[in-house]
């Protein structure tokens, strides 16, 4: 698992960091103004339901059905019941994003209300979605092909898959923009659209390779379809819950100007960390679980819900912990040019903090579902996530007419933590989770690492105060040493206290041969 974990994550973090430079330069030529807000909105839309539809609900429920019959019936079988579901949600897609096209000019105002009184800016946000929103449907179907490679313990395409669409952003930007500069919004919406197509072949080429080339045949209802659908109809609301929260900040956000292009940079920035850890576990465990599960190594499943446990705190505390100290230089460093001043790196700094107190909490839950979902219960990570997102609706609501923007990302946080106690609560009434010996003695040392890592960059960073408010390159450089600074103070930390062992380093790193073609490959 630590292996494939070192896959997904290495890829994730070369996509995330592309991504970085991708919103660099579109925060150059957008800034905050109202092209920015209406294109992040366009680009939410579509992102939402790929992450409810593709990430969330189709992975949920895929995934372990796809798993089972590769352990109990064999390759044919999985093959066959993966081209019916690929036949089924190629037809549902189609249909889904016909209605949405056309009911846009609808849709549009539910989503940013605040856009209802510019009709210039609002009719942007629409053409935008509706030029973007096919991306869904290229979307869901990687996400199919994603789940097959996985369960297949085949895990470098699909996380290579996401740099793709970070490479048409800044070709975009960088080639075509320079020709179209009275279109940029126009130019990021068909970067959007062209980098679905792309992943997609990315994707279909790898599972040809993997020796499951779908076919398409014709849709049809049959019992394991129906087994998925009945999964994911739960699954669209769980496995999504923080994707909801997000859509309602960004309602009520439309109601501050500015306040979605501070919350969207934001969210990006924390996203670094989400997207390598979080996701990245819950990637790998899913399928891990699913098969160790279904081969009846219950002992096996409950040791890697711990070890997914233990290494995404790990890595989560002190991403944390530099997040809630030094929120500024970062953003200033990254974002503060051209049309995005000092005011807008003070404020998207502040929503930075907020959300980074709840950083812990977006990753486990991405660590604390995948057990619900390898046995096949979309249910009660519903119930849960239906709590935390009305609690985030509630408190969004509270917060923002009390202190603006940042109450949004404050609720984001209270309700993902929520969303976490609840799910370990179940898990250990179903003796689901059971946290082992080391576990227990390692977590409190990666506390106290990241800690004495806080308090090192604040140091730090008044040192360095100068620098920060210099030119380009040495704002760069001082940037560099505060991250190489607190990452070193933090792993030598861990180290130290034996919160991580060498052993455990080597292993995720440590090659394994290839096997036969469609088995199990070198992560």
């Amino acid at each position: 698992m630590l292996r494939a974990f070192a896959t997904v994550g290495s890829l994730t973090a070369i996509s995330r960091i592309l991504g970085f430079l991708r919103d660099i330069l579109i925060a150059a030529v957008l800034g905050t103004g109202p092209v920015a807000d209406a294109f992040f909105v366009a680009f939410r839309f579509p992102n939402l339901f790929r992450r409810l539809f593709a990430e969330g609900a189709f992975n949920a429920a895929f995934v372990p059905l796809f798993a089972a019959r590769l352990e109990q019936d064999g390759r044919i079988a999985a093959k066959a019941f993966a081209e019916e579901a690929l036949a089924v949600m190629t037809a549902a897609l189609l249909l889904f994003t016909a209605v949405c096209l056309f009911a846009m000019p609808w849709l549009m105002p539910l989503v940013a209300p605040g856009f209802a009184d510019d009709p210039k800016q609002l009719a942007l946000a629409i053409e935008l979605t509706r030029i973007s929103f096919p991306y869904l449907l290229a979307m869901v179907l990687v996400a199919l092909f994603s789940g097959v490679l996985n369960a297949l313990y085949r895990y470098a395409a699909a996380a290579a898959s996401p740099i793709l669409l970070n490479l048409f952003f800044i070709g975009a930007i960088t080639l075509v923009l320079p020709h179209f500069r009275d279109q940029p919004g126009e130019v990021l919406a068909w970067s959007v659209a062209t980098a679905g197509l792309g992943q997609l072949l990315l994707l279909v080429w790898a599972a040809k390779r993997a020796g499951m080339e779908l076919r398409m045949p014709r849709p049809r209802l049959t019992p394991g379809i129906r087994r998925l659908l009945r999964l994911m109809l739960p699954g669209v609301l769980s496995a999504g819950a923080m994707q909801i929260n997000l859509l309602v900040g960004t309602m009520i956000a439309t109601l501050q100007a500015g306040a979605v292009s501070y919350l969207y940079y934001a969210d990006r920035l924390y996203q670094l960390p989400l997207g390598i850890i979080g996701i990245g576990i819950g990637i790998v465990l899913l399928p891990e679980l699913s098969r160790k599960l279904r081969a009846g190594l219950d002992g096996a499943a409950l040791a890697s819900l711990n070890r997914a446990l233990e290494f995404s705190l790990l890595l989560t505390l002190p991403a944390t912990v530099a997040l809630l100290v030094v929120p500024y230089p970062i953003i200033s460093v990254l974002f503060e040019r051209g049309a995005f001043d000092a005011e807008a790196a003070r404020l998207t700094a502040a929503a930075l903090a907020a959300f980074a107190l709840g950083l812990p909490a977006y990753v486990l839950v991405k660590v604390l579902q995948p057990p619900f979902f390898a046995r096949q219960d979309t249910v009660t990570p519903l119930r849960f996530a239906l709590i935390s997102v009305v609690a985030n609706l509630l408190l969004s609501l509270l917060l923002f007419f009390t202190i603006g923007f940042i109450g949004i990302a404050l609720a984001t946080a209270v309700s993902s933590w929520l969303n976490v106690s609840l799910l370990a609560q179940r898990l250990h009434q179903r003796g689901f989770l059971k946290l082992d010996s080391r576990l227990r003695r390692r977590l409190p040392r990666s506390l106290l690492a990241a800690v004495v890592m806080g308090a090192v960059l604040l140091i730090l960073s008044t040192v360095l105060a100068d620098l920060f408010e210099a030119g380009a390159l040495l704002r760069i450089l001082a940037l560099a040493l505060l991250v190489l600074a607190g990452g070193g103070v933090y792993f030598l930390l861990a180290f130290i206290l034996r919160a991580v062992e060498r052993e455990d380093v080597s292993a995720a790193f440590r090659r394994r041969p290839r096997t036969a073609r469609g088995g199990e490959e070198s992560a």
